[in-house]
């Protein structure tokens, strides 16, 4: 019996010992939970499509409705003044009368007048209009090839022709009709019949004129687009 209880004793004053034991040591700070705040982080970056998209469509005015040429956009070719405020340079010796019969004594020099009126939007003419009996004919006026045939709302029946650089193109517009045979890249000759005075077009039916137009063209060569440049020195004597 005595050994019993010694036995139970002796168990409880160890257990005793342990639990005071266990109380003195410090507590383990607890662990937090792993949170995270703030955004969400940014994506990793993926590939771009720099550089891989088709380039925008290029889409043609409608021709038939504007007045041409057209001038060309800042950097395509030179404005009416250069750097040095020059205007464009002339095209190489003189043109031929583009009409049969008429003496450059009785054409006005036109190019600087306006056009339009307020209403439609005031405009530099930059032509010559060189009046005549309808029905006149239409002669080229320098020797160089025929590049288009085109009908338009502002001038009617129109013809264009480069020069042999093709560096300047010849206008004719307002035409009646073509001369027979007349097509687009045949070469014309100083003098050679190529359409009729009328009044096609905007112009009016009860004056019947050839609007005559020398302009230099852009590196591209464009037969509609182009920097205007004054006839009326080029067909005097």
């Amino acid at each position: 019996m005595k050994v019993i209880l010694s036995f139970v004793v002796g168990v409880l004053v160890g257990a005793g010992g342990l639990f005071a034991w266990l109380h003195q040591m410090p507590a383990e700070p607890a662990r937090s939970a792993d949170v995270r705040t703030g955004s969400l982080p940014a994506p990793a970056p993926g590939p771009t499509l720099d550089g891989q998209l088709p380039p925008a469509p290029h889409i043609m005015p409608d021709l038939s409705e504007l007045d041409l040429p057209l001038r060309p956009a800042i950097g395509d070719a030179a404005s009416d003044a250069g750097p040095n405020g020059a205007a464009p340079a002339l095209p190489d010796g003189k043109l031929a009368m583009p009409v049969e019969g008429i003496d450059i004594a009785q054409v006005s020099d036109t190019f600087d007048q306006s056009r339009g009126g307020a209403r439609n939007g005031e405009r530099r003419h930059e032509a010559l209009d060189i009046i005549a009996p309808r029905g006149a004919k239409v002669l080229a006026a320098a020797d160089g090839k025929l590049v288009k045939l085109f009908t338009s709302k502002p001038g009617g029946l129109t013809l264009y022709q480069f020069d042999p650089s093709e560096k300047y193109a010849y206008y004719y517009a307002h035409l009646d009709r073509y001369a027979d045979g007349v097509q687009e890249g045949q070469m014309l000759h100083r003098g050679d019949l190529i359409g009729y005075v009328g009044s096609s077009g905007n112009a009016d039916a009860k004056a019947p004129h050839l609007h005559f137009a020398v302009f230099e063209l852009t590196p591209q060569k464009q037969w509609w687009q182009g920097t205007p440049v004054d006839p009326y020195p080029l067909l005097k004597p």
